[in-house]
């Protein structure tokens, strides 16, 4: 299963535990393919996503969240991964 199917399942803080393993997982096997591999570049990532995160969940036809849920989380740590 892909890493955005997984953080599509993610519903509950047990699945995030999950989902986060496995995008750890995933780094450790293709850091060369990843593009924020730094603490600094995945933060920097992470903040710039965040700022146009609505944008996301509209171009893809899913509700903006008013309120972060155990997805979203997923959904950010999953962007921030690979997020320029």
């Amino acid at each position: 299963m892909e890493l955005n199917e997984r953080a599509e399942g993610v519903k509950s803080r047990e699945d995030l535990i999950k989902f986060i393993n496995h995008l750890r997982r995933d780094l450790q096997a293709n850091k060369a393919e990843c593009e924020n591999i730094t603490l600094e570049n995945y933060l920097e990532a992470m903040e710039a996503w965040m700022n146009d995160m609505e944008g996301f969940y509209l171009n893809t036809n899913q509700p903006v969240p008013k309120q972060p849920s155990w997805k979203t989380f997923a959904d950010i740590l999953y962007a921030s991964s690979m997020y320029e």
